[in-house]
């Protein structure tokens, strides 16, 4: 679904609190306004600084998405942001992993549906030219050199979870929601990457219900994480992983993401992907009466009415 969940009630347990090896990170802002302290993204839900933060930790590169009043919702700035700094990680020696987080009170919460109402209505080829163009952007992650691990809290649902799923590991904190509620708003998935992940059977389940709710410890029982953590154990348990896969050998770590990920492009990925692309575009200019209704309250009432 191209946007992010509505009637979200987001919990948020603390601040999460910057973990920094010896010596000062680099903080950086990737795009936006000027330069912002990433402490402060973590913990107040105000949109002023740049919405991609980007730090150095040894070599250990972390981006923290940085909308956090809009719950981290990706929108066209952001991913361009992500695009961009992913780029910049897989040209620099200095970086051997990629950790991913997002501010504030949740991971992600999907793709902008505010910003889809602003665009209005597309035409076939105008939503081919987007889906393509999201999943694309997302296999740029799964195929940089470098692995990428993401650190999830509270919500990341629909385009949310298409993102955590492009990510090579991914571990989460106990109070993390995952799920695609797409199918009750009348859309599809935008990067069908889950069954990939989780098999056929189970992703079937989650699509087909449009479950939105599904628990950090569930979420590792069917293999949609790698690992789940107390709340505030998160940021040191995912830079524990991420400094442990920093002491290997680069080379033989770039190698084995390769190989590994060439069974899934054997096994056929990208044709999956560009059909389930051709299906989101039949489904969008479908003419479905529960995916219009909300589309209309969305444009003349706004998303929480909606």
């Amino acid at each position: 679904m191209r946007g992010q969940t509505p009637r979200l009630e987001a919990r948020f347990k603390g601040p999460c609190i910057m973990r920094r090896t010896p010596g000062p990170a680099r903080v950086r802002p990737s795009a936006g306004g000027g330069h912002d302290d990433a402490r402060g993204a973590m913990t107040e839900a105000r949109e002023d600084g740049p919405i991609l933060l980007t730090e150095d930790l040894g070599p250990v590169r972390r981006l923290t998405l940085n909308r956090p009043a809009s719950l981290n919702a990706l929108n066209g700035d952001l991913m361009d942001a992500l695009e961009a700094a992913f780029d910049a990680a897989g040209e620099d020696d200095e970086v051997r992993v990629v950790v991913l987080r997002g501010a504030g009170r949740a991971f992600c919460a999907g793709y902008d549906l505010n910003q889809d109402a602003e665009e209005g209505t597309k035409d076939a080829a105008g939503w081919r030219r987007e889906l393509d163009r999201d999943t694309k952007r997302l296999l740029r992650i799964l195929e940089l050199p470098k692995p990428v691990i993401a650190s999830v809290h509270s919500y990341c649902l629909a385009g949310g979870t298409d993102l955590m799923l492009a990510c090579d590991l991914a571990v989460a904190a106990d109070d993390a929601m995952f799920g695609y509620v797409d199918v009750r708003f009348g859309s599809g998935v935008v990067s069908m990457f889950l069954p990939w992940v989780v098999g056929v059977r189970t992703a079937k389940e989650l699509v087909f219900t449009g479950a939105d709710r599904i628990p950090a410890a569930e979420a590792l029982r069917i293999g949609l994480v790698n690992r789940v953590v107390p709340r505030d154990e998160l940021e040191d348990a995912t830079m524990a992983l991420a400094d442990e896969i920093a002491k290997n050998e680069p080379f033989v770590v770039r190698s084995m993401k390769a190989s590994i990920n060439r069974v899934w492009e054997i096994a056929g990925l990208r044709a999956a992907l560009d059909a389930n692309t051709e299906m989101d575009v039949m489904i969008e200019t479908a003419n479905l009466p529960a995916r219009d209704e909300f589309r209309r309250i969305t444009q003349e009432e706004g998303l929480k009415a909606a």
